[in-house]
């Protein structure tokens, strides 16, 4: 009989997860404690922007006109645990208050309210990220509580989704990773997973702790390879060095590789940042602090390019931002997402307006969020109304609309031709060609 899945929590990566899953052919039900979320999911339409998701969605949602009918939403508990022979907890980490640490509130809420209502033999299985030790202690916790008692199985499946590609990874992931305890739960898993890994994707099986700790660890390089490429950066601009041939030049050594490596006011999201906080606490509660003591500096780096990037503009302007209109191209943390969580163009323009300078604000997918994160900003509805009458321009989020702007145009309407590339993404010869004095991160002025 083909498996029925569930997916608790309709966010991000739940929402990413039931759809997918859907169109794998399995028959899912997603569930979500918000009722806005759930009747929105249910009318086919998703809370944030992601490539693709929508249209993928909309193939499954059952009610909807031509879809397979294979996905649904719900708040009921009980029915979620009744349908589902796998049950994916998707639920949200933050970050704790005032604190490095990894809140569990939801996903410890998520196991228990699941749990008490597992009344028959069932996998459950952690995507979330989470400290390193929390899948066996949830283990326990579900045997405590499940009616269904030992039938009840925990394994953890750590997610790899990148916002913008988070289909892809989903459907095509470059690698599936699986903490379990027993034959069984890599059955049923490699029968979730089948597809994938008949196109070949990697299938890694490991214990719990392993698991755990590879999505942590994936992020701590990535993180480290971006506050690296900056720190390269701000000793160039030291220098009079070029950071972008310095990228170039490093990247071709196949041990170290291109990716990752493109200096400017750093990483933020609602992974990154948070993530490899959570693993410095738990390292520290281990007992193994200094293992993880670099990533202190990683961090720091990181937030310092947010300052230097408005000390670079306040410089650039004179030296003062009153009286100064400056226009900021980007507002979400990276391209082809809505997401302003810790955004770093959003950091830089909040600054920058916090000390007097009149600022306003263009994306092409973020402008609802970033209002209601900083609603005194200025927004306009095109890239050429930001830079009307602006005295300097920030290059903040790489989106492709952006490198694709005619600089020509946008000099007709600015008061100054002054542009900051904080993303190293723009060709400085077509800028300078059109009149524009551009300037960069960790790259010469000429």
């Amino acid at each position: 009989m083909a498996l029925k899945i569930t997916v608790i929590g309709t966010g991000y990566l739940g929402a990413t997860h039931a759809a997918a899953m859907a169109e794998l052919g399995f028959e899912v039900i997603g569930l979500d404690v918000v009722p806005e979320k759930v009747a929105m999911l249910t009318r086919g339409e998703v809370p944030m922007y992601e490539p693709g998701l929508e249209e993928l969605l909309r193939r499954h949602v059952a009610g909807l006109d031509g879809s397979s009918d294979r996905l649904r939403f719900t708040q009921d508990w009980a029915e979620a645990a009744d349908f589902g022979d796998i049950h994916f907890i998707c639920v949200n980490t933050p970050q704790k208050q005032g604190e490095y640490g990894c809140d569990m509130t939801y996903v410890d809420s998520a196991v228990e309210s699941l749990a008490k209502h597992l009344h028959r033999p069932a996998l459950v299985v952690g995507k979330s990220t989470v400290p390193v030790g929390s899948a066996a202690r949830l283990a326990a916790r579900i045997s405590e509580l499940a009616p269904a008692g030992d039938e009840v199985e925990l394994a953890w499946n750590p997610e790899f989704l990148r916002e913008g590609f988070a289909v892809k990874d989903t459907l095509h992931p470059d690698r599936i990773v699986i903490g379990v305890h027993s034959e069984r739960a890599e059955r049923l898993l490699r029968e979730v997973y089948a597809t994938p890994i008949a196109e070949g994707s990697p299938f890694v099986v490991t214990d719990f702790p392993t698991a755990e700790l590879v999505k942590t660890s994936a992020n701590s390089f990535l993180a480290t390879k971006i506050s690296f490429i900056n720190a390269m950066a701000e000793v160039c601009e030291a220098a009079d060095g070029d950071v972008v041939k310095l990228a170039e030049a490093i990247g071709h050594d196949e041990r170290i590789g291109s990716k990752f490596l493109r200096a400017g006011i750093g990483f933020g999201g609602g992974c990154l940042p948070k993530d490899i906080r959570a693993f410095m606490a738990r390292a520290g509660e281990l007992g193994a602090d200094q293992a993880l003591t670099f990533l202190r500096e990683i961090d720091s780096i990181n937030m310092r390019r947010r300052g230097q990037m408005v000390d670079m503009t306040r410089e650039a302007v004179g030296g003062s931002f009153l009286g100064c209109r400056v226009a900021v191209l980007g507002a979400t943390f990276k391209p082809d997402s809505d997401d302003v969580r810790d955004s770093p163009a959003l950091n830089v323009a909040g600054q920058i307006h916090l000390q007097g300078g009149q600022v306003t604000v263009y994306d092409p997918k973020g402008m609802d969020n970033a209002r209601r994160l900083f609603p005194t900003l200025g927004y306009a509805p095109t890239a050429l109304d930001a830079v009307r009458g602006a005295d300097v321009v920030l290059h903040l989020t790489e989106w492709r609309e952006f490198r694709e702007l005619d600089p020509a145009a946008l000099a007709e309407v600015a008061t100054h031709r002054l542009l900051l590339d904080g993303r190293n993404a723009l060709d400085p010869e077509v800028w300078r060609a059109a009149g524009w004095t551009f300037r960069a991160m960790g790259r010469p002025t000429a």
